[in-house]
């Protein structure tokens, strides 16, 4: 179909919103941007919201597509929950250009939600910083940032929490007892996201805080905290791990799934192969997929120790 119709489909209210439609809108060439740009302002808010948030869904589940073209002209759209999804669909992109508009975000944008998603989106770009592979100057300004905005008294809770959640890459001091602080913080969703942080870390001491948190009778918080005990790989929480697979929560039955991948040993193998011949499909894809990650690790591992004696 001529793009010109593809847009004038996708923007159509009186059509549900097509699928394969959105993926005209991958690598758009210059012209093509332009036309979508004239075009995409006189598209309504609630379907330019629909838009932008199946294009994210096509993203992350399909790695051959590329919408940064469209991602990027959204950053700047006035309305917020537009720009939020641009800023989520941008998540693998690791330009330093990238990292300076979400800094300008995080400190400026009027909406908690594009404040929060920035934040969020930072959070690579500190894991650059401890890698080396950012500027240093500008791994300053975003690690500074984050800070100020979590010290600010006025800022709203949904930005500060992702901002912990972002600077939890980073291994400067004063992070560890931020971490507490959120973790000893009044509101659940705070001590959430000290869980995940904590699984950032790659720092072991965290291992009985985010075990006793697999018996939460928070969903959200046994999901975070199974997946912060499969980042640390901490042993000590593998039976507790194992029984979550039986979770009333699909989210955190497949959490437990993958972070016995990642834990790994013999109690986890013979589980996630129990987990491979489950009738349940859903555990039984998860089961395979930590399983052949575990049986990878192991391999390069393997591979890693013959080098060596040689």
């Amino acid at each position: 179909m001529e793009f010109g119709r593809v847009l004038d489909d996708i923007g159509n209210e009186q059509r549900a919103l097509s699928h394969s439609r959105l993926y005209a809108l991958s690598n758009l060439n210059r012209e093509e941007l332009k036309l979508f740009a004239e075009r995409w302002s006189a598209i309504s808010t609630s379907r330019r919201h629909h838009i932008m948030g199946s294009l994210v869904e096509i993203a992350e589940a399909d790695f051959s597509v590329d919408f940064n073209n469209v991602f990027h002209l959204c950053l700047c759209d006035e309305h917020a929950e537009v720009r939020a999804h641009a800023v989520d669909g941008l998540w693998e992109n690791e330009a330093p250009d990238l990292a300076r508009v979400l800094l300008e975000m995080l400190s400026s944008d009027p909406s908690i939600m594009v404040r929060a998603a920035a934040a969020t989106g930072l959070g690579r770009f500190v894991l650059m910083v401890e890698l080396e592979e950012l500027d240093e100057e500008l791994g300053r300004s975003i690690v500074d940032a984050l800070w100020k905005l979590i010290e600010d008294p006025d800022e709203a809770l949904e930005p500060q929490r992702r901002a912990v959640e972002a600077i939890s890459y980073s291994g400067e001091e004063g992070v560890r007892d931020l971490i507490e602080d959120a973790y000893s913080h009044p509101t659940e969703k705070m001590q959430i996201s000290a869980v995940f942080s904590m699984g950032r870390t790659a720092d072991p001491t965290w291992g009985s805080s985010v075990t006793k948190e697999l018996r939460s009778s928070n969903p959200e918080m046994r999901f975070e905290a199974a997946r912060a005990c499969g980042e640390l790989e901490v042993r000590e929480a593998v039976p507790t791990l194992i029984r979550l697979i039986a979770d009333a929560d699909r989210e955190v039955q497949q959490a437990a799934v993958f972070a016995l991948g990642k834990i790994g040993g013999q109690e986890a193998r013979r589980a996630l192969r129990i987990c491979c011949e489950s009738e349940d499909e859903v555990i039984a894809a998860a089961g395979d997929e930590a399983l052949a990650e575990l049986e990878l690790a192991a391999g390069l591992f393997e591979t890693f120790l013959d080098v060596d004696e040689r």
